[in-house]
């Protein structure tokens, strides 16, 4: 693969792996991250600190993004000080932030009148998956634009998809949280019910983690629950968004999701509970206080 020159935007649990296997790659990576000492260990492997979105653009051919919020995927991409306003002609803008379709289309377009191209370019997979490099990588936008990124996504991904034009990529992540939110709280009720009848999780998980009910959730979530780990591979706070983004789209195209709907409802209370900041497996602790049952040690 040829070496580029690349800039990446947003070093925190899946940014940070993810930039780094393009580093491993032999790219030259300048980063810029709006808390610098989370890109230290990059800036240590030979990735250049940039001081903004706007410098990380003006040194770079392809530039990734992958922050937590559409208002901080507006701002880093379409700011004052970001990537568009440092941008040259013929670069690429790469948002792998889970955020509005719609916002990825005014990206695209702002993109269109400065002649640069952008991809809307989600990812599942949680921060195995970016460890790993093996995420499911969704894409929108031109196609001719995604063939000549897509040896950089196979890099951090395993199962690289095109998805159609700018915002397919988000409408197709909306799918996957939307089937995300189901088998969650299926998840978390299936360990209640073995906890307060008072099994070994573990070997819950070995049996039916392997029959009609196999999933990531049950196989990867399920496994730290009963090790009590509630670390966020995938923070609950940003869940909430993704969840309010796909009924927010339902909502405009009148379609109903009741699940959804009621699994959002579960999340704003963990919320409330001062649980934003724990993995989405922390549901759990949520519906084991309701249900008055002993929680299973971790944080939070």
């Amino acid at each position: 693969m040829e070496k580029m020159k690349l800039g990446w935007i947003g070093t925190g649990v899946m940014g940070n792996a993810m930039c780094g296997h393009l580093i491993d790659a032999g790219h030259q990576l300048n980063v810029y991250n709006r808390t610098k000492n989370k890109a230290d260990n990059l800036v240590s492997k030979g990735a250049e600190w940039c001081s903004s979105p706007r410098e990380v653009a003006r040194n770079s051919d392809i530039v990734f993004s992958i922050v937590g919020f559409p208002p901080d995927v507006e701002s880093v991409l379409l700011g004052e000080n970001g990537v568009l306003a440092g941008a040259r002609p013929g670069m690429v803008m790469v948002d792998m932030t889970t955020s509005s379709p719609e916002l990825a289309r005014t990206v695209s377009e702002a993109a269109a009148k400065r002649s640069v191209t952008a991809l809307d370019a989600p990812v599942s997979g949680g921060d195995v998956g970016a460890r790993e490099a093996t995420l499911a990588i969704m894409v929108g936008g031109e196609r001719d634009v995604f063939e000549r990124v897509k040896p950089l996504f196979e890099v951090m991904g395993g199962n690289v998809s095109y998805m159609g034009d700018a915002g397919a990529g988000q409408h197709t992540k909306m799918c996957n949280q939307i089937l995300v939110a189901g088998t969650m709280i299926g998840t978390v009720e299936s360990l209640l019910y073995a906890q307060r009848m008072g099994m070994d999780l573990d070997a819950v998980i070995d049996v039916i983690g392997q029959g009609a009910a196999r999933s990531w959730m049950i196989n990867n979530l399920g496994r730290r629950i009963a090790n009590g780990d509630f670390n966020p591979g995938f923070y609950i706070k940003h869940f909430v968004k993704d969840m309010g983004i796909a009924l927010a789209e339902a909502q405009r195209i009148n379609l109903s999701l009741p699940g959804l709907a009621l699994v959002n409802q579960f999340y704003v209370v963990a919320q409330a509970m001062g649980y934003e900041d724990l993995g989405t497996q922390g549901l759990y602790k949520v519906l084991a206080r309701i249900n008055n049952m002993e929680d299973i040690a971790g944080p939070g």
